[in-house]
């Protein structure tokens, strides 16, 4: 846009020296014509040859004039073509400064900030109005987020309590002496899908809780040590499975953020690995450092996936396929959510021979997750390609 205005200034500008210069070229060659004696009276022969003689120097003259003006003119053109282009460019630049401080500003706002605010100082004008109107979009995002995040928190623990006496009720129900079979039949039934609701809300309240923004403090976090403890925990799954777990992940390798929010993120990647895959499948895990970041890449076999399916992944409850038997629809969410309120990259790929692989990067140290947050407000909206370029069927997993 600073370049058309630029352009736009310099074009008047020349258009206006060049009328000018071409006006007062032509006022100085009518003159010269006026002024020549060519039609003076004819006198004595000799009066008459050398009024000729001297008319002809005077032509000559005016022609050699003509010249010089001409070229005079054509440099003063191409002078003023260059002056135009410079004040056009700074007139545009003032005029387009106010606008980019704006663009800067909003630039840095993200999810994370947005009780930041631009603040211009100005006289009431058509960039003000702008900037003000920013600022009344961004309180009215804020308040839509934070009322989302309170409603999904609120909500998940009002939930617990009628989770905990329709629970207390079953297990009263059961233990009463000789109860009828169909009594047990139900409440066995009936406490899996309580299960299953208390698993959900536990996803909002870890959902709503990464949503929340960068976690305070933090500390680091061995990726190693999450990730055998997941194997561990699915041990009988994946020997049900009868999976292969291959795993490359060395010790020490650490991630920098909370303790908390990164076992999540690892336990909900190994529960899709296994849940999700198909029998006889393998689990492909590695670990490694990556300079000043850590890569953790999840590998599983399965069915081929169109890559283009791919992008309502990380979304909460999306599942391919239709498929909403066994998952809560939550589990990629977290992980987008964990991912992004570390200022981390998400990325899943649809494998060519089936499967999916799952990578996850990370900051290995404070100043490096310091400096993602900078890095990510200033290209908010313009990270997104590489936040969560999502994959198959990892959407509909846990």
């Amino acid at each position: 846009m600073g370049t058309r205005i630029t352009l736009l200034y310099a074009g008047v500008f020349l258009a206006s020296g060049a009328v000018l210069l071409v006006i007062t070229f032509a006022l100085s060659r009518f003159g010269q014509s006026v002024s020549s004696p060519a039609d003076a009276p004819p006198t004595i022969a000799d009066a008459q040859e050398r009024l000729a003689v001297l008319q002809e120097q005077i032509t000559r003259v005016q022609e050699e004039q003509s010249n010089r003006t001409a070229y005079v003119f054509a440099a003063a053109l191409v002078v003023m073509a260059l002056f135009s282009m410079v004040l056009g460019r700074l007139m545009a630049g003032h005029a387009l400064a106010p606008l980019r401080r704006i663009t800067e500003v909003t630039r840095r706002i993200s999810a994370d900030n947005l009780d930041r605010r631009l603040g211009v100082e100005a006289p009431h004008d058509e960039v003000k109005d702008l900037a003000d109107t920013i600022d009344g979009l961004l309180a009215r995002l804020e308040a839509s987020f934070i009322a989302q995040r309170r409603f999904v928190a609120n909500a998940s623990h009002e939930l617990r309590t009628p989770l905990a006496t329709m629970r207390a009720a079953l297990d009263v129900a059961s233990a009463k002496p000789d109860p009828a079979a169909s009594t047990l039949a139900l409440a066995t039934r009936l406490r899996a899908q309580l299960d299953r609701v208390d698993h959900l809300i536990d996803g909002l309240l870890v959902l709503a809780r990464a949503q929340h923004g960068r976690p305070a403090g933090g500390s680091a976090v061995d990726l190693s040590e999450l990730v055998a403890t997941a194997l561990r925990e699915r041990a009988a799954d994946i020997g049900s499975g009868r999976l292969t777990v291959t795993p490359h992940v060395p010790g020490g390798v650490v991630a920098w953020g909370s303790p908390a929010l990164l076992a999540r993120l690892v336990d909900n990647l190994v529960d899709n690995a296994v849940t999700h895959n198909e029998p006889d499948g393998r689990i492909g895990i590695t670990v490694r450092s990556a300079g000043r970041f850590t890569e953790l890449t999840v590998e599983t076999d399965g069915r081929i996936f169109d890559q283009a399916e791919v992008a309502r992944l990380g979304r909460p409850f999306e599942r391919l396929g239709g498929d909403r038997i066994g998952s809560s629809g939550l589990g990629l969410s977290i992980v987008s959510a964990v991912v992004a309120a570390h200022q981390g990259r998400l990325r899943f790929t649809a494998r060519p021979a089936g499967g999916l692989t799952v990578m996850v990067s990370l900051p290995a140290d404070p100043v490096e997750a310091a400096g993602r947050t900078a890095e990510a407000a200033a290209a908010a909206a313009a990270s997104a390609g590489t936040a969560t370029s999502a994959n198959g069927e990892e959407g509909r997993r846990t």
